[in-house]
């Protein structure tokens, strides 16, 4: 077994060889077929987030990373083998040869959240790809079979982003779903935003004014079917938003999350307006407090997503046939290229690695 490892933070993965697991209880054996590489694979990277105002920085080993950490938590994997406790009634219906979608947003499986079907929002995570090891790698165990949704016909190297820019920005939407039916704001044209676009179209949205510096891709996103493009750095900005918005702006999805953004999606709200935080950039936030209660506007962040509504992502996806967001293939090998790519704004969709 080959996977890329980060052995040191703001350092070069590590190449590592290991012999293939073998799966225990009720863990399933995978052969992975694509992994997607999120923007959150840099924070892991780099160690920590800017949390802004002088504070300390949030280091990753806050949030329980330890390294060595094999990450990747958009997998796509064809199922090779199941531990002797997969029952059948667990498996259900998965079988040895099916590709599947890994659910990566663990928790301690015990807890009240845990049991109502919240596990991304465990106090205690363990997310595949960040607090044990993910798909950055040629197989990969997953704890259990419920974990591992079916493809079925879908392209697992352009369905492997669902496992979080796809259900992330699913739940963002139906956090503003009453909102809708007139124009809203995404901030952010990268992978997340692509996605947005076209799952705001499959769930009746009216459409998107997209917000981003990067002109490359604001071209994006306009392919893909906004409303209309703002640069956020253009100093008539908040004008632009309320021109192309031609009437009230409800609702925002900030998909960046760092200062500028906060702010001008918070100045474009009307009264009773909702802004969704999505992005972990970094920084501080800038509003003046009085004019939360003046505004009466809310302020919600948004973490992932959980099993159900990534199993409601992937039917909304066959029933629509949405098509999926702009991916660049790359070797496995190339995954240190995949993260510098990235992180120099060279990407555009999502980069997906290929064992």
């Amino acid at each position: 077994m080959k996977s890329f490892q980060v052995t040191d933070f703001n350092a070069p993965l590590k190449e590592v060889d290991h012999p293939t697991p073998q799966p225990s209880g009720t863990q399933v054996l995978i052969r992975v077929r694509a992994a997607g590489v999120c923007h959150s694979d840099l924070h892991i990277w780099e160690g920590g987030y800017d949390l802004g105002h002088g504070r300390k920085p949030l280091s990753l080993r806050d949030r329980g990373v330890s390294l060595p950490r094999t990450m990747g938590h958009e997998t796509v994997g064809e199922v090779l083998a199941f531990g002797p406790d997969a029952k059948a009634d667990a498996v259900g219906g998965l079988k040895v040869g099916d590709v599947a979608l890994v659910y990566p947003w663990l928790g301690c499986g015990k807890c009240e959240v845990c049991l109502a079907g919240q596990e991304n929002m465990c106090l205690k995570p363990y997310s595949l790809g960040v607090h044990c090891d993910g798909g950055y790698a040629d197989h990969m165990t997953v704890p259990h079979p419920k974990y591992l949704l079916n493809l079925e016909g879908l392209d697992p190297l352009t369905a492997a982003p669902y496992a979080c820019s796809g259900v992330t920005t699913y739940s963002a939407l139906k956090k503003v779903e009453a909102d809708i039916s007139s124009p809203i704001v995404i901030f952010g044209a990268g992978g997340l935003g692509l996605m947005a676009l076209s799952l705001l179209k499959a769930m009746g949205g009216k459409g998107a004014i997209v917000v981003d510096i990067d002109a490359r891709k604001r071209e994006a996103a306009e392919k893909a079917g906004a409303l209309a493009t703002v640069d956020g750095a253009a100093p008539d900005a908040l004008e632009q938003l309320a021109s192309k918005a031609g009437g009230p702006i409800r609702a925002v999805i900030d998909l960046v999350g760092n200062a500028a953004t906060t702010q001008l999606g918070f100045d474009c709200l009307t009264k009773g307006g909702k802004l969704v935080i999505v992005g972990l950039f970094g920084g501080g936030a800038t509003w003046a407090l009085p004019l939360i209660p003046i505004k009466a506007v809310t302020i919600q962040g948004s973490y992932v997503g959980n099993l159900r509504e990534t199993q409601e992502l992937l039917d909304l996806v066959r029933a629509n046939r949405i098509a999926p967001i702009p991916v660049t293939l790359m070797p496995l090998a190339k995954a240190n290229q995949a993260l510098t790519d990235l992180k120099e704004g060279k990407v555009v969709g999502r980069a997906v690695l290929t064992p």
